[in-house]
């Protein structure tokens, strides 16, 4: 694609976000960034990939974290801030990509070719596929979701002025329960291409 395009996926635990943010990738022919992200800011910086991949995501522990000069000892935003620089030179560079959390909505907001996305899902249908693929109870399911979703609520809160999950941060959020992983994936994909012909 010729015009620079960033697609920003936030998405809570179990709602499919993820699967919905690659199918956009490769059907919009542009780089996709989740994890994968680390091993190339591992590789810049000749460091080992799951050094980083355990603060992966992960909000500040304000009990044994403090700041030095300016300076952070917090190992957890230490590699956040690493992602946010990452990201901000690929936008820099001109360079499409999906990106999947990482605060992108908010970190890339001053980038035109910008379009977020927050996507949601029913409880039931978070908890059949959590449960598929963990190969979990329900109830076991149901505890990580509200685990993972309560950190990554930490996590973005903490470094952005507006609230994760909020959906007038975002250009539209979606209940992927409604039309599933292909129809939400087709509209979201509509949506981004209507916009790019606006900007034409």
């Amino acid at each position: 694609m010729g015009e620079q395009l960033i697609i920003s996926v936030g998405r809570e635990y179990g709602s499919g976000g993820h699967m919905i943010a690659e199918k956009l990738a490769k059907r919009l022919g542009i780089r996709f960034y989740d994890r994968n992200l680390l091993d190339e800011i591992a590789n810049e910086k000749k460091l080992k990939d799951h050094q980083l991949d355990l603060y992966d995501e992960v909000p500040k522990n304000h009990l044994f974290s403090r700041k030095v000069r300016g300076y952070s000892n917090s190992p957890e935003e230490v590699i956040a801030r690493m992602q946010f620089d990452f990201l901000k030179k690929k936008a820099e560079k001109g360079e499409s990509f999906v990106i999947v959390g990482r605060c992108s909505e908010d970190v890339l907001k001053e980038y035109p070719g910008l379009i977020s996305f927050f996507i949601i899902a029913d409880m039931k249908t978070k908890l059949e596929r959590v449960e598929e693929i963990r190969h979990m109870t329900a109830e076991e399911a149901e505890a990580v979701i509200r685990r993972h979703d309560k950190k990554r609520k930490a996590y973005h809160d903490y470094y952005c002025q507006t609230k994760w999950g909020d959906a007038r941060n975002y250009d539209l959020t979606v209940n992927c329960s409604k039309l599933g992983l292909e129809g939400t994936t087709d509209l979201l994909e509509s949506f981004i291409r209507s916009s790019l012909q606006k900007r034409q």
